[in-house]
């Protein structure tokens, strides 16, 4: 007899949304939560989940922050819950870059090297 048995890593995206202005970008969007953790499998089937660790995306920018897990557990099970800039801790900013060129027209934030904003196509 034989087990097929792992650990894995894996990310779950949380049902909660929540619209903001970004004080990383300027921009207006929203905060979306997942949970990252590591599992104990046994025949492709999760067993047993521990290191459960929960964060924030800003979708403007992609602006990852972490959150307290009791928070976390809190949006989890479906409680109401509005984030404040002081539940956040930023840990990256991974798409954002501060040389970045803002339009005139619109105010959208573009790449340094765009010579026109992907927008509204206003030369920059």
């Amino acid at each position: 007899m034989f087990f097929i048995m792992g650990i894995s890593s894996g990310e779950k995206k949380l049902n909660f949304v929540q619209t903001f202005v970004c004080n990383v970008c300027g921009q207006f969007g929203r905060y979306e939560v997942f949970m990252t953790y590591t599992c104990l499998s046994l025949f492709f089937l999760p067993i047993l989940r521990w290191n459960k660790q929960y964060y924030i995306k800003s979708s403007c920018c992609s602006t990852i922050y972490s959150i307290e897990r009791d928070l976390g557990k809190r949006i989890q099970k479906g409680e109401p819950v509005t984030l404040k800039e002081s539940d956040l801790t930023r840990t990256s900013n991974s798409n954002y870059h501060f040389s970045a060129k803002q339009c005139p027209a619109c105010g959208y934030i573009s790449r340094q090297e765009d010579s026109y904003c992907s927008k509204c196509g206003s030369r920059l």
